[in-house]
């Protein structure tokens, strides 16, 4: 089993940035294509961006694209997602989460999850 932890959230002013982190530890040496998605009050997760496992492919939701940019270090088992140019609707639980396919981008492909962590956009 793999266990995610993601940590990096905070309270940030409209216009900052803020970088997340998501730690992997447990059975590592398996090949996981990962993902981020976040979740506000009142409305369904939504795709944020995902990584293959190699980290040559990204895909990212057209909401954060150019501003956000996902990466990994399989070295040390993390994947980061840095936030630029951070807007009030921004705000939301980030979560991370492990698949077994390359890369998707659909929730329900995801098996294992982070506990998620709160990101804050004052305006």
């Amino acid at each position: 089993q793999v266990y995610l932890v993601e940590s990096g959230g905070g309270l940030v002013q409209a216009g900052g940035s803020l970088r997340l982190s998501c730690a992997a530890s447990g059975r590592t040496d398996r090949s996981y294509g990962m993902g981020w998605f976040r979740q506000a009050p009142g409305k369904e997760r939504e795709f944020v961006a995902a990584i293959s496992w190699k980290g040559g492919s990204t895909y990212y939701a057209d909401s954060v694209k150019g501003r956000f940019t996902i990466s990994r270090d399989n070295a040390k088992n993390t994947v980061y997602l840095q936030m630029n140019s951070l807007k009030p609707e921004d705000t939301a639980a980030y979560y991370c989460a492990a698949t077994i396919r390359t890369m998707s981008i659909v929730s329900y492909e995801y098996n294992i999850w982070g506990q998620g962590t709160q990101v804050t956009v004052s305006s």
